[in-house]
């Protein structure tokens, strides 16, 4: 599986199968997901493209995953929250800066929970924590908040 960060968009993840057919995912920032599937005799012609909705997503993970629910792990769409990584440039304002000087909770509502830096995951980073150019931020909170601290963390 490989990750591509979409800027303004969300996230494409890439998978090969092991007959080496080409899948992918587009997580778009609003919730939905585009589902496709490449021509078998030309991996770059798309044979199907499905854009599903949040729940029809979530319906198709319960699908595919039945046991992957835990009585002990919430359930963020339930409660009207979205998880996603955000990635910060080389080139952002906040490259090199101290986490607390983006205002990220105060400005938009939005937890940082963990921050992913090479192979690396830093849990529940504290305000003094000093960011980098390709640190991949896990942040968790409204939609809207959620877009706010992309756009925060965008900024160069």
């Amino acid at each position: 599986m490989r990750s591509t960060p979409l800027p303004g968009i969300g996230v494409r993840y890439d998978l090969a199968t092991r007959e080496q057919r080409r899948l992918s995912v587009v997580a778009h920032r609003d919730g939905s997901r585009t589902l496709n599937a490449y021509q078998e005799d030309d991996p770059d012609a798309c044979a199907l493209s499905v854009r599903l909705t949040e729940g029809e997503a979530s319906a198709l993970i319960d699908a595919l995953m039945p046991a992957h629910h835990s009585p002990s792990l919430l359930s963020t769409t339930a409660l009207g929250l979205v998880a996603e990584r955000i990635e910060l440039s080389s080139t952002s304002h906040w490259n090199g800066r101290h986490l607390g000087e983006t205002r990220m909770r105060t400005e938009t509502g939005v937890s940082i929970v963990a921050v992913l830096r090479r192979a690396e995951a830093i849990p529940s980073p504290g305000p003094e924590f000093r960011l980098a150019g390709g640190d991949v931020l896990i942040v968790i909170g409204t939609r809207e908040g959620v877009d706010a601290a992309a756009s925060i963390l965008g900024r160069e």
